[in-house]
């Protein structure tokens, strides 16, 4: 039997450690992130075998390669069949161009991928362990309500949610605030990565230890590894042949969603571009031209809200992967293999207006219904197309992601194209339901006390 993948520290100076213990800590006690020391390969046999297969079968496969000998088989299948009980529709736009819809689980959101898989980890290791947990937060969206439903009514877990109370829209908001039972939030008059900080401030502070702290969001690899499996799955159900490569356009805040695909090109996935597509909050794009980072502070308020980040968390996971290190505050202390980075990645950065004009376009032209964030990756793949014609084939397979359901935005939808979008279920009767939340100010020494407080 091979033995456990060990995942290491970003920063270098924490010890690695086994999947599990990597997944109850959440951010390292150096407060770097952890990565796995080897990645794990996916044969072409198993891609083709993929083809037939539901959506669960493929997690089971991908997951189980990162977790082989410290969960039983068995139980890894029946958990991903448990989480992954809706669908994933992929809609061709025209041609080999797709938008892979992410918007169907319970909270609409791509982040219910993540989420309820890694609630499903978390309760089984803290089952067989008999231990609790308190899970810290923060959310500029879509992150919070996600892991709110993912962990709702858990015993061993509690979780408390830290949002920008006006960076986040009503239904975003009252996803999170309705629950109540083992779910916390806490509003701050604040930015995304002022809540991002005060949670990583918690992590690293001694005197909070007997609180049994960790994270869900995506600086816990529990997070990171499920995010890989949809990149399989759109690829196993559209490409014609084991030969085609595929071009994927991710829109990106923190960076947990694409980095899940680039654990899946590492595992083999036949990737020609990946197409990374930010809002006004342009600190990678740049990066990626300039080969200088500098942290966008405070980051800029755009309509595509979740990505709404100044300082990506998962950023120095991405330069790790490509052989170099970054800390915790973006401070570049090895280069990473920029020829290689450009070689890979398509950086572009996409004005509000840009993105209220791809709204408009993709539904006049396609019929083709995105929010803002879907909008910004599409807007990312059409640019990519243009300035590499070479690329522009109706052959050449295309796959953006659409990360939040259009009915999320629906202030937006109205203004753009003048109607309501559907209520997926998992919205309906929400503006009925009570909110519960309380309201904090921004620093760590009120953060603290709040902890101390009420757990």
């Amino acid at each position: 039997m091979d033995s456990p993948i060990s995942f290491y520290s970003t920063n270098s100076k924490s010890p690695a450690l086994p999947f599990h213990e990597a997944l109850l800590k959440g951010q390292a006690p150096d407060k770097g992130l952890y990565m796995p020391e080897e990645i794990p390969q996916v044969s072409k046999q198993e891609l083709r075998a993929m083809k037939h297969m539901e959506y669960y079968e493929i997690a089971n496969l991908v997951i189980g390669k990162f977790l082989k000998g410290v969960i039983p088989v068995d139980v890894l299948a029946k958990l991903c069949k448990d989480a992954y009980d809706y669908s994933v529709p992929l809609e061709q736009v025209y041609d080999q161009k797709y938008v892979m819809r992410l918007d169907q689980g319970p909270t609409a959101s791509f982040k219910d991928f993540a989420g309820r898989m890694m609630g499903r980890l978390m309760n089984y290791y803290l089952s067989s362990m008999d231990k609790e947990l308190l899970i810290l937060t923060a959310t500029s969206g879509d992150t919070g309500s996600a892991v709110a439903n993912a962990f709702y009514g858990f015993d061993n877990i509690k979780v408390l949610v830290l949002f920008p109370e006006n960076e986040v829209t009503p239904r975003q908001r009252k996803q999170m605030t309705t629950l109540g039972k083992n779910i916390q939030i806490v509003g701050l008059d604040a930015k995304f990565d002022d809540c991002q900080a005060l949670v990583k401030q918690a992590f690293a502070d001694p005197e909070l230890d007997y609180l049994n702290l960790s994270s869900a969001n995506s600086i816990n690899i529990g997070r990171l590894i499920p995010q890989s499996v949809y990149y399989f799955y759109a690829y196993a159900k559209l490409s014609k042949s084991e030969d085609e490569r595929i071009i994927f356009s991710v829109p990106s805040g923190n960076f947990g969603d694409m980095m899940g695909g680039m654990l899946a090109v590492r595992m083999g996935l036949p990737v020609s571009k990946f197409v990374i597509a930010t809002n006004e909050n342009d600190e990678f794009p740049e990066f990626l031209k300039t080969g200088k980072y500098q942290k966008i502070v405070p980051s800029k308020n755009c309509i595509s809200s979740a990505m709404n980040v100044g300082h990506p968390s998962n950023l120095a996971r991405l330069v790790a992967l490509y052989g170099g290190k970054m800390d915790e505050l973006g401070i570049v202390q090895q280069a990473p293999d920029f020829n290689l980075m450009t070689n890979e990645l398509f950086g572009i950065s996409i004005s509000d207006g840009q993105t209220k004009a791809t709204i408009k376009k993709a539904w006049e032209g396609h019929k083709l219904l995105l929010e803002p964030h879907g909008a910004v990756g599409w807007n990312g793949l059409e640019s990519f197309l243009t300035a590499h014609p070479e690329y522009d084939s109706p052959q050449q397979l295309c796959v953006s992601l659409e990360t939040a359901h259009p009915a999320k935005f629906p202030e937006q939808i109205r203004e753009i194209l003048n109607f309501d979008p559907e209520l997926p279920p998992s919205l309906e009767g929400l503006e009925d339901k009570n909110e519960q939340f309380d309201e904090m100010e921004n620093s760590y020494s009120a953060f603290k006390d709040y902890l101390k407080r009420k757990y």
